[in-house]
């Protein structure tokens, strides 16, 4: 077998433009441009093209090799559960995600709270599925439908494998959104802006703390949202319609959730 010869990813249009010689990951060009309004990229065989192709879009920006993490205070703070449940705290775990995204999804949610064993901790979990949506919908509204779910109000710390989600709120994204009309840039719509409604006003009620965890790496509450937002996704006589979606109406300013039964 031959060596695999390098590959540059030029990104001009994305969350973060620059070269890139990775493509999957967390720090490679498709978190870059997955999802992403007008997003524009190409691949390239030798650097120089690459920055060659971005000059000529107006950007330059060093190489991003992917071997390496940024800071991110989503990242460094470890959370002792065990002790915040002491503390009287509640602890949320969500997940989202959708078939052939867009297209059948679910969310699957574990509260976890102290409860009158020493031993255990309390538990509630919850699902939903839809017809007809996006993998960030079902992060976003995994959150939303774990925080409407409390009983009372305390503080929570939430986890999501979703740094969408999670640096929405963390980094004030989505409060910058909303001050701008919600208008991510003067020429596009910040998307789902009928969700991430929802959560900053729950947010605001709340005392919640949101914290990225890794999917699929073994953590035993993360893989039972996974299982619970998988089963809703793909129980097609049990899923709901996600109206603002199919009706094209998630950028709109200030909008309702409508997710009618049925249909």
């Amino acid at each position: 077998m031959g060596k695999n010869k390098k590959k540059f990813y030029a990104v001009a249009c994305g969350r973060e433009t620059g070269i890139y010689m990775e493509w999957f990951g967390e720090n490679g060009a498709e978190a870059q441009v997955k999802e992403f309004p007008g997003a524009r990229h190409m691949k390239f065989s030798n650097l120089s093209d690459a920055q060659e192709w971005l000059a000529a879009c107006g950007k330059s920006k060093p190489v991003k090799t992917g071997k390496t993490k940024p800071k991110d205070d989503i990242f460094g703070e470890k959370i002792d559960v065990e002790q915040a449940l002491k503390e009287g705290k509640v602890i949320i775990y969500t997940d989202g995600g959708c078939i052939n995204n867009p297209g059948p999804g679910g969310y699957g949610v574990v509260q976890l709270y102290k409860g009158q064993s020493k031993d255990e901790p309390t538990r509630k979990e919850l699902s939903g599925g839809f017809r007809y949506t996006t993998n960030n919908r079902m992060e976003l509204l995994a959150c939303i439908e774990g925080l409407k779910a409390l009983k009372y109000t305390c503080p929570v710390i939430l986890f999501s494998d979703s740094q969408y989600v999670v640096k929405g709120i963390m980094k004030g994204w989505a409060r910058r959104w909303k001050s701008k009309g919600w208008m991510r840039t003067k020429e596009d719509a910040a998307e789902n802006a009928d969700l991430w409604v929802q959560l900053l006003e729950l947010c605001d009620k709340i005392r919640v703390k949101f914290f990225w965890v890794k999917g699929h790496s073994g953590n035993p509450e993360n893989e039972r949202c996974d299982e619970l937002a998988t089963r809703s996704a793909t129980d097609i006589d049990n899923q709901s319609r996600d109206s603002a979606y199919e009706n094209g109406q998630t950028t709109v300013s200030g909008p309702k959730l409508l997710f009618p039964q049925g249909e």
